[in-house]
């Protein structure tokens, strides 16, 4: 029987034919920590234990959450992280040059065939890139920082097929909300999930990220893509690294499969408060006090431009205020350079620093209990953007849809 994508990394890196079910110890090739995650937490343990990096050019530690710091108390982290990197001649430092998830891909760090782990849930998003890519408590990154290593049970792999080509005014985040729609938020617990087909594979990396981002959202251990020559041309831009990108064999075996067709597919939204809980966005006539597109899985130059479509020549709603955080410094150079930004900013849209922020209930954006969201970003459990607020999710078209006409929209009426 053949193997799966994630069955093949996790052999390579254990060094032994990794079965479904095994719990194997494996070496990693990357690991990502933040400034919330990361340092702040771990450090001052391994000062305890006396313990240093195993290997400071494999890790990366990006400080997203606390940029800009609104306190004394967010500067001190932001401090601490800066100072602990230098101490352990972490290389990959960056601050205030995006977010976790997205830095990494843009500076070439993670390749395909890598085993990489992150201090946060949407660590998924690496697996765009061909990657086995997992997240991991602060104890766990804690025993990866001294050895190098970590443990994990070798997953079941669910396989995803999507055929055909995104309709106007369609984006990968409908993709996904379609998914999570039919499999739960529980749907894929402790499983890999490899997205494929022709449709996937006629995706932006922008977007095929969004696909990898939130398989934690239907509970997966991993969500992965094939690399194929849009990963390769993408990493030719980036790095001259080497490095041997693996597929999953034709006769691999899946626990489960799900087909969709990207011609049927139109813009949906997930109502408040689960990313389950969705609905096509022609169905909602719902007003919003604030439109929100920001986040890893939100706010790439592939976001910004869609919703600059739908902006273009357009302002936002009287009433409603639309905040954009830009995923990374990358991204809004591209923008600015390509009119993009100039567009935006003319609809009345209020830019904000690149950063989590508001998507993880920090900075800029917060809601105010009562107030209702339309969001790109990944989660809308209850507080997520603020106590006693309702955030809807969707793309990035639906939410400028939505701002240009203060209630939840439809884009496709706008394009």
């Amino acid at each position: 029987m053949g193997m799966t994508l994630a069955e093949k990394i996790i052999s390579r890196a254990s060094g032994r034919n990794a079965s479904v079910g095994e719990i194997v110890t494996v070496n990693v090739d990357l690991a990502m920590m933040h400034d919330s995650s990361g340092p702040r937490r771990i450090g001052p343990v391994m000062e305890e234990l006396g313990a240093r990096v195993w290997d400071p050019d494999k890790v990366t530690v990006i400080s997203d959450h606390f940029i800009a710091a609104n306190d004394s108390v967010e500067s001190g982290i932001l401090k601490y992280t800066r100072d602990w990197a230098a101490a352990h001649g972490i290389r990959k430092f960056h601050e205030r040059e995006g977010i976790c998830h997205i830095v990494p891909l843009e500076m070439g760090y993670v390749l395909p065939g890598m085993m990489y782990v992150g201090a946060d849930s949407h660590s998924t998003t690496a697996g765009a890139m061909g990657a086995f890519a997992i997240a991991l408590g602060s104890t766990d990154m804690l025993g990866v920082l001294v050895t190098g290593k970590t443990w994990v049970k070798v997953p079941e792999t669910i396989r995803v097929e999507w055929s055909g080509r995104l309709p106007k005014g369609v984006m990968a985040k409908d993709m996904m909300l379609q998914v999570i729609r039919r499999t739960k938020i529980d749907g894929a617990t402790y499983k890999a999930v490899e997205f494929g087909g022709d449709g996937v594979r006629s995706l932006p990396m922008d977007e095929r990220i969004v696909l990898s981002n939130m398989a934690i959202e239907m509970g997966a251990k991993a969500g992965m893509i094939e690399p194929d020559e849009t990963v390769f041309a993408y990493l030719a831009e980036r790095t001259s690294a080497k490095y041997e990108p693996v597929w999953a064999d034709p006769d691999a075996e899946y626990c489960e499969r799900y087909d969709f067709a990207l011609d049927d597919l139109e813009p949906l939204v997930a109502k408040p408060h689960s990313p389950d809980n969705v609905v096509p966005a022609r169905e909602v006539d719902e007003r919003i006090d604030q439109a929100y597109i920001g986040a890893c899985t939100g706010a790439k130059f592939h976001d910004l431009k869609m919703a600059a479509e739908v902006l273009k020549g357009r302002t936002v709603a009287e009433g409603t205020r639309l905040l954009i955080a830009p995923a990374s410094a990358r991204v809004i150079r591209r923008a600015m350079r390509e009119g993009v930004l100039q567009v935006l900013v003319e609809a009345g849209a209020t830019l904000l620093p690149t950063g989590c922020g508001a998507c993880a209930g920090l900075g800029n954006g917060i809601l105010a209990p009562g107030e209702r969201c339309i969001s790109s970003t990944n989660r809308n459990f209850p507080g997520r953007m603020g106590k006693g607020a309702e955030v809807y999710l969707a793309s990035p078209a639906t939410v400028a849809a939505s701002a240009v006409r203060g209630r939840i929209t439809d884009p496709r009426e706008l394009l």
